[in-house]
């Protein structure tokens, strides 16, 4: 079985190593934290840095040029001599860059192993992977977890807002930081296919391939309002502090391991809840009569929750869900969705699930309607499955069939060496 390497700049700065040179340390035997040891993770990560300084600030769409700042992120594979192959994954709300390794903090496997790796989709031993943590994030990337250079101390709500537009203009530094002009593909699901929509949208001229996955064009109501449920579920608790918790040395864990938990149960469908739990017990027969966690899906939501807080910070919750909220590319262009993709080169797969009711069929359907009507190369896939929004992340064989084919179809069209059947 092939190795994923990543590369490793010489020094963590925006003049380090050109991203054609291959590290002789795999991703695998990067350094592993406890979970007590988090926020080490969110200046100094255990992954590459790009950093950059006063002479290249990022320029928010709030007004503010966030300066200095910088970008984590992890690659996987080489990239080939003219620089064709590389692909950039976006990761979702809770992800990071970590995609096909070893978590530093939790020693979980990566996020989305199921789609990155050798024999996989996105297979590393024709491709060069990227996946960068987004800016307001908190493992590596600026963000309010961050220090604040002019003060010493914490960002915390001193940090600007940020949009998703903001996070893939970040990335693109990332891009041009690692000499690629144009990106074969970028991937993403929900946040992430945000992102890579935006890409196209910002973009156009640098993305041959979009695959957008389980996302939508803007956020709903209906999203908002269990973002909003979240938000105030963190900021309900008195650790949180306004805030400013950082400075006491504490951290808002019961309100964040709720906003979890409410989030989770939107990533999931009855149906699957009902197969994986019914109303089955925890260990016991009989009720306690109690608020204990009498049934399975209790302990598996309260268990949820406790393991996000070991690894997520509560600002950053915020921050990335309210990016998420604010994410409308019709609203920035007069209403009309077409109009952003008008005279598009990219080729675009579009894929949901029939049980998501996060981000409903109804929503790729109205993207895919855009995209005809500014006759952008498009194809589009609804999966049925009752695992809902999460499908994407779990072991869906169509899903993985669909996402080989489109990226061996672009390889071809693309003329990359590696492509099946050349």
């Amino acid at each position: 079985m092939r190795d994923m390497t990543g590369l490793t700049p010489k020094s963590k700065s925006a003049t380090s190593k050109s991203a054609t040179s291959k590290s002789a340390t795999p991703t695998s035997a990067l350094r592993t934290v406890a979970p007590d040891e988090r926020s080490h993770e969110v200046d100094h990560p255990s992954s590459p840095v790009a950093q950059f300084g006063a002479d290249k600030p990022l320029r928010l769409d709030c007004g503010v040029d966030l300066s200095p700042f910088q970008i984590a992120y992890q690659t996987y594979g080489e990239l080939n001599a003219d620089r064709s192959n590389a692909v950039l994954v976006c990761h979702a709300l809770t992800g990071d860059q970590h995609v096909a390794n070893r978590h530093p903090v939790t020693g979980k496997p990566g996020w989305w192993e199921t789609l990155v790796g050798p024999g996989r989709p996105l297979d590393p031993g024709r491709y060069f992977i990227i996946c960068s943590n987004v800016i307001g994030g908190c493992m590596g990337s600026t963000g309010p977890a961050s220090l604040n250079p002019a003060t010493g101390k914490v960002w915390g709500l001193d940090f600007p807002i940020i949009t998703i537009p903001d996070m893939v203009r970040a990335q693109a530094m990332l891009i041009d930081h690692l000499g690629i002009d144009t990106l074969f593909a970028v991937v993403g699901g929900s946040m992430g296919g945000m992102q890579a929509l935006q890409w196209t949208v910002a973009y156009p001229q640098r993305v041959f391939a979009n695959l957008a996955i389980a996302c939508a064009t803007r956020h709903s109501a209906q999203n908002i309002a269990f973002h909003e449920l979240g938000r105030q579920a963190v900021m309900a608790d008195p650790d949180w502090d306004h805030g400013r918790y950082a400075d006491k040395g504490t951290h808002p864990h019961r309100g964040l391991a709720v906003a979890r938990m409410a989030a989770h149960i939107t990533y999931l469908s009855d149906a699957a809840l009902h197969r994986k739990f019914g109303r089955r017990m925890q260990d016991r027969e009989l009720p306690t009569f109690s608020f204990d966690a009498d049934f399975q899906v209790e302990s598996y939501l309260r268990y949820q929750g406790s393991s996000f807080v070991e690894r997520f910070d509560a600002n950053s919750y915020l921050y990335l869900t309210r990016a998420m909220d604010y994410f409308d590319i019709a609203g920035d262009h007069d209403g009309v969705l077409a109009a952003a993709f008008r005279g598009i080169k990219t080729r675009f797969c579009v894929v949901s699930f029939t049980s998501d009711w996060l981000f409903p069929t109804a929503e790729s359907r109205a993207l895919v309607h855009a995209l005809n009507a500014s006759s952008a190369r498009v194809s589009f896939a609804e999966i049925e499955t009752d695992r809902g929004h999460d499908a994407f992340l779990l072991d869906v064989p169509e899903f993985f069939e669909i996402a080989s084919a489109f990226l061996d179809s672009a390889g071809k069209a693309r003329g990359l060496a590696h492509a099946k059947g050349d």
